[in-house]
């Protein structure tokens, strides 16, 4: 199905945090030929060798005569939002991607690389770093560790019925990048707060609270990772993380802040208050897994995809910090930029 000038690719979610990288990533690639963007709604930004199809994954589409002829489709399309309507993240992220697996089945695609999580693993902060076979039943009743879970039961139903696709679950720490800024606090933080507050001296302190340590990583990092899957002849999981975890004072040193001690159950009721008043988007429960999931062992990555992060957590993070504060986006409508007020 490869032509001699390079591989098709398909990317859905092509116009958010990961997808502006992986098809940035394809796009630089001289073996990759052409990619089709899907997104819900069409782009500013136009990459090489990319042509755009808008595409809602809420509604029944047939994606047969999207996927025809593509040598790999990458799944990343996501919803994190609306959290406080569970069954709307449902339909996209959930129904969507069986769409998605199916018609992929349906078109003969040789290749689906599927964008999993962290999140999709059990509790195992104790456990040392873990390899791709941890339990994957989600860290928490968070939403977004419920989907990412269900969908790794319903792929390992689709590898026994379609032997002849190769399937790759990518499961990467948390993504940042500069572009993705504006983004991440509308998600986490909500759209009403300040940007200044990503600023160095403008935070005085961060709390330190009890277990919090998690691992990063550069979405450019994890789009080269995403390519290599294209090009190798792998399948199974992938761990990605920067390896080194962060912690809170880690985090202080890109603030330039100090750190205060903070009980976990005062930081979780704090949560659970603003959640309830519509004041933050991001839910307890997902505050819950942050703080259960297992550190990440990336070897499987290095050494059957000959994989490395060039970024550290700590420059990935503080990029996304910069472009919180500076507005930094992209011409998407999940990366729009907004200076910070």
């Amino acid at each position: 199905m490869t032509s001699s000038a390079g591989k098709k690719v398909v990317v859905t979610g092509a116009t958010g945090n990961v997808g502006t990288s992986v098809v940035a990533a394809l796009a630089a690639d001289p073996g990759v030929a052409s990619i089709r963007g899907i997104a819900r709604r069409m782009p500013g930004w136009s990459p090489p060798k990319t042509e755009w199809t808008a595409v809602d994954l809420r509604q029944e589409i047939d994606l047969v005569p999207h996927f025809k002829g593509a040598d790999a489709v990458i799944h990343l399309a996501w919803a994190f939002q609306p959290t406080h309507d569970p069954s709307a993240t449902w339909r996209t992220n959930v129904l969507g991607s069986l769409q998605v697996f199916r018609d992929a089945a349906a078109a003969g695609v040789p290749a689906l690389i599927h964008a999993s999580s962290v999140g999709t693993y059990s509790p195992g902060r104790d456990a040392g770093a873990v390899d791709e076979s941890w339990p994957t039943h989600g860290a928490s009743e968070a939403a977004y560790c419920r989907e990412k879970a269900y969908l790794e039961r319903v792929l390992d139903t689709h590898e026994l019925r379609n032997p002849g696709m190769r399937v790759v679950r990518m499961r990467p720490a948390f993504l940042f990048k500069e572009e993705s800024g504006p983004e991440q606090r509308r998600i986490f933080g909500g759209r009403f707060l300040p940007g200044p507050l990503a600023s160095p001296r403008t935070v005085p302190v961060v709390p330190d609270i009890p277990g919090l340590r998690f691992q990063a990583l550069h979405t450019d990092d994890a789009a080269r990772a995403y390519v290599l899957a294209v090009h190798r002849e792998v399948s199974g999981a992938f761990n990605l993380a920067a390896e080194s975890p962060l912690d809170a004072r880690d985090l202080a040193a890109l603030l330039d802040a100090r750190t205060v001690r903070l009980p976990r159950a005062a930081a979780r009721a704090a949560l659970v208050t603003g959640y309830a008043l519509h004041l933050l988007p991001a839910s307890p429960q997902l505050f819950d897994a942050v703080l259960r999931l297992p550190l990440l062992d990336c070897t499987r990555a290095r050494d059957q995809l000959g994989w490395q992060p060039e970024h550290t957590a700590q420059e990935a993070v503080g990029e996304m910090l910069k472009g919180m504060r500076t507005g930094t986006g992209m011409d998407t409508a999940p990366l729009a930029g907004r200076k910070a007020s």
